[in-house]
């Protein structure tokens, strides 16, 4: 039998504890389990996560692949005001909302999100609302409103201190808009708009370095592929996704960005793109469940898709993306 000195021409490290930081490729003995590792590509696409408890549509999203918030959100029994937590397994409801709506602006962490806009239902002129709320990791709190109201927005920022709010439709509609606001942690001001009207689009990334792509810009079908950066004070168009679509979710930063889901007019999608700063790249691998009206957490390459329109459901996707490691123990399987 060849040795593997043979092959690699080098001994395998013999260690008491896996390493900090290993190589690709590098393969290890790690004496005190007696096992053999390895650091390895992980195979791109999406996998099955844990469901969440409350099957709902047009909720917000915050946070990370292993530790992300679900809140708000619709089904035709009516509005929802249910917080969840994920841990990378398992959703655990956490404090309500103030005020149950859908298809609201959210941004944050599991820990400093904050809820903005969206529709309550009843009378059209005060079901479009401006209200705004922060969380706190435990409990949500109201703040001051936005300047304009509005739903089917979208929203990016780090904290429940430093947000930006953009597009979506105001009552009386149908027009979309390009209104831009920015959040301080106490008051929201008016700042330069975006350049293409629509509403039911995702975003994601930082209050100062920011994306918008996707959504719906009417007259119908009017589904977009469009997408914008934000540089903290001005949107600039840059090259569009390959799917045009509206009601989609999205993660990431304004350079390394994913989006999924959504609809294309003709058919809910699980359609996925990568963004790298230039240009949007088709994912051989969608969705397990096509869905629109759902929510996004994460980064590019460590995305979290749950919930959603399909019709309603529970289910949660997590996303691999290609460049992504793991220690694997090496069995003769």
């Amino acid at each position: 039998m060849t040795a593997y000195t043979g092959i690699q021409g080098q001994n395998i490290l013999i260690v008491s504890s896996d390493p900090a930081n290993p190589t690709e490729g590098q393969i290890w003995y790690n004496s005190t389990s007696n096992l053999l590792k390895g650091y390895i590509a992980l195979s791109a696409g999406w996998a099955s996560g844990g469901n969440m408890g409350t099957a709902r549509y047009g909720l917000g999203g915050a946070g990370t692949q292993t530790a992300a918030l679900g809140f708000g959100g619709y089904t035709p029994s009516g509005f929802f005001t249910s917080t969840e937590k994920y841990d990378g397994t398992t959703w655990t409801a956490s404090g309500a909302m103030g005020t149950a709506r859908y298809t609201f602006g959210s941004a944050g962490t599991q820990t400093s999100a904050l809820a903005f806009g969206g529709y309550k239902g009843g009378p059209p002129a005060s079901g479009f609302v401006a209200l705004t709320e922060s969380f706190n990791g435990t409990s949500w709190s109201p703040v001051s409103s936005m300047n304009t109201a509005r739903y089917q927005l979208a929203g990016a920022g780090g904290s429940n201190t430093a947000a930006i709010a953009f597009a979506g439709s105001p009552f009386p509609g149908p027009a979309n808009l390009t209104a831009t606001e920015s959040w301080n942690g106490s008051s929201w001001t008016t700042v330069n708009s975006m350049n293409t009207a629509r509403r039911a689009l995702a975003g994601t990334g930082l209050q100062t370095a920011a994306i918008a792509f996707g959504g719906n810009n009417s007259p119908l079908p009017g589904y977009s592929a469009a997408t914008e950066s934000y540089n903290g004070t001005t949107w600039t168009s840059v090259n569009s996704m390959n799917t045009a679509r509206g009601s989609l979710a999205g993660a990431g930063t304004q350079t390394l960005a994913i989006a999924f889901g959504g609809f294309t007019g003709p058919a809910v999608t699980g359609a996925t793109e990568s963004w790298n700063g230039t240009s949007w790249t088709s994912n051989p691998t969608s969705l397990t469940t096509p869905r629109q009206q759902l929510a996004g957490a994460g980064t590019q390459t460590a995305a979290l898709a749950f919930a959603g329109r399909s019709p309603a459901t529970t289910s949660t996707e997590e996303f691999t993306g290609p460049g992504s490691f793991t220690t694997q123990t090496i069995t003769t399987s």
